[in-house]
């Protein structure tokens, strides 16, 4: 003799119909969102690389050049980019725009031998 029910004691949800709740500690998309434009919010990094490259080619980057550079990379977000090389006077930087953070700088003097891989945009400012 079998005891207790045959049947599922709450309703099965119909095929392509989930009612999924995050999980604790997990958000939905509105605090994903919320998220994600904290994470932007930062500001601009820049890689221990990047660092050194900057030192070694002793370039100074103002308050309005950062902003110079973090308004760019605001434009290729906004178009979708993932990685991008953002061209700024006599500069060429190389940007993670998922990670606002800039990877590697360049300066006009080796910018002449170099080539970037593994970009998807450019942004000239």
């Amino acid at each position: 003799m079998i005891e207790g029910p045959l049947f599922p004691t709450q309703p099965i949800q119909p095929l392509g119909k989930k009612n999924v709740q995050p999980g604790p500690g997990k958000t939905g998309s509105a605090g994903f969102e919320k998220l994600l434009e904290k994470e932007i919010g930062r500001g601009l990094k820049f890689s221990k690389h990047a660092q050194e490259r900057l030192q070694s080619r002793n370039i100074q980057l103002s308050k309005e050049d950062v902003d110079r550079i973090q308004n760019a990379v605001t434009q290729a977000r906004q178009k979708g980019s993932r990685d991008s090389l953002i061209i700024m006077d006599r500069l060429a930087l190389v940007v993670s725009v998922k990670n606002n953070t800039v990877i590697t700088a360049v300066d006009d003097q080796s910018i002449k031998q170099n080539v970037f891989t593994n970009i998807d945009s450019a942004v000239i400012i």
